[in-house]
């Protein structure tokens, strides 16, 4: 080989090593360095992206928790158990309001699912109108607060089911369902409802009254025939004291029912559901 062949593979090489030591002091010198909690709390996470966390994605709430921006128990969706190994991953061994443990486990044992508290479907509740506009509940709202004669009804248009990344709501003869062994709480479908008709509640509750109305008995006789017309019944048969009354309208509070069930068999117009 000649020394006019041998010159510029000899300069060539020598650039190549040059520069290649350079990006290696360079990568080092400007190395940004990664926080390894992230990678970890995002295995953790059950990556549905909901966004329910309030975060664009589980990659985003992760990088949140490890900076300090976001608790650890803000998933909705991985619920206790995942909230519990997120604070393993930090090195936070208390909770504010008592023993982490303690709380996680009976959260998990609980857990949250969403419920419509409404019970008139096209069967049951008169209509104000015959809507035949755009197929969302918010467009049928706007109009006169929605085709149902009961200004507290579900409009039934599918909005939270389109809201819920989990399959987890079918609208039947007018009636949003929430399919509760499909449903992660992460309460997407509560936002989405233009009605707040749609809550939280815990697993453990089985009586619920599927009603939102505030109107007197009287007017809701005359528009549904499954709404809770304020008779009190259930009130006076519960002997622990889980049902009161909020402006015409029962309510159960799931803490101190019992689930015995002695105000659903008293409940006129079937309000009362065990579901």
């Amino acid at each position: 080989m000649s020394v006019e062949m041998l010159i510029p593979i000899a300069i060539i090489g020598g650039l190549g090593l040059f520069f290649g030591v350079g990006l290696s002091f360079a990568s080092k010198k400007f190395e940004v360095q990664v926080d390894e909690r992230i990678k970890l709390i995002r295995e953790t996470l059950p990556g549905a992206n909901c966004a329910a966390c309030g975060y664009t994605g589980c990659d985003a709430f992760a990088e949140a928790v490890a900076e300090g921006k976001a608790k650890a128990d803000g998933c909705p969706v991985g619920g206790a158990g995942v909230a519990r190994e997120i604070r393993k991953i930090m090195g936070t061994g208390t909770e504010e309001g008592g023993s982490p443990g303690e709380k996680d486990r009976k959260k998990e044992e609980e857990g949250q699912t969403a419920r419509v508290l409404c019970g008139g479907t096209y069967d049951t509740c008169k209509a104000k109108y015959k809507y035949e506009g755009i197929e969302d509940c918010d467009a049928a709202t706007a109009l006169y607060g929605g085709p149902s004669a009961c200004n507290y009804g579900c409009v039934g248009l599918g909005t939270c089911v389109r809201a819920c990344p989990f399959g987890g709501i079918v609208v039947e003869n007018g009636l949003a369902r929430v399919l509760e062994s499909k449903c992660k709480g992460c309460g997407l479908c509560v936002k989405a409802c233009p009605k707040n008709i749609i809550k939280l509640v815990p697993r453990y509750s089985k009586h619920t009254v599927l009603c939102s109305s505030h109107d007197r008995g009287l007017v809701v006789r005359q528009l549904c025939d499954v709404g809770c017309i304020a008779c009190l019944r259930c009130v006076r048969i519960c002997t622990v004291g889980a049902i009161s009354m909020d402006d015409q309208l029962a309510v159960v509070n799931p803490q101190l029912c019992m689930n015995c069930g002695e105000c659903v068999k008293v409940c006129p117009t079937s309000t009362i559901k065990q579901l």
